[in-house]
């Protein structure tokens, strides 16, 4: 973790208890995946809760990145020292592309 991980607030507080929400669903997906398994489920319909569970993860990531750009960027564009976070950003996008 950061050193700045360990800082706050940050941009996803304002958005913490829905951030929360969504994650407590996919864990209830994360969940049902496992239940599904147990039960041997079909192949194919595990894989498509996967995908679902997947899709709404990644849902969470962009809501995180677009939450950083809007705080922590703009807060060191105004500071006059944006490159880092830029930087800092990029690697985020990065991370989520390849995933």
């Amino acid at each position: 973790m950061s050193e700045e991980a360990t800082l706050g607030p940050h941009g996803y507080s304002a958005e913490k208890q829905a951030l929360m929400g969504r994650l407590r669903r996919v864990e209830g997906q994360v969940r049902g995946l496992q239940r599904m398994v147990d039960e041997d489920t079909y192949c194919i319909d595990v894989l498509t809760q996967i995908s679902a569970a997947t899709k709404a993860l990644q849902a969470v990531a962009v809501g995180l990145l677009e939450d950083h750009l809007r705080h922590c960027v703009v807060q060191a564009a105004a500071d006059g020292n944006p490159d880092a976070k830029i930087k800092e950003a990029t690697a985020a996008i990065a991370r989520l592309v390849r995933s």
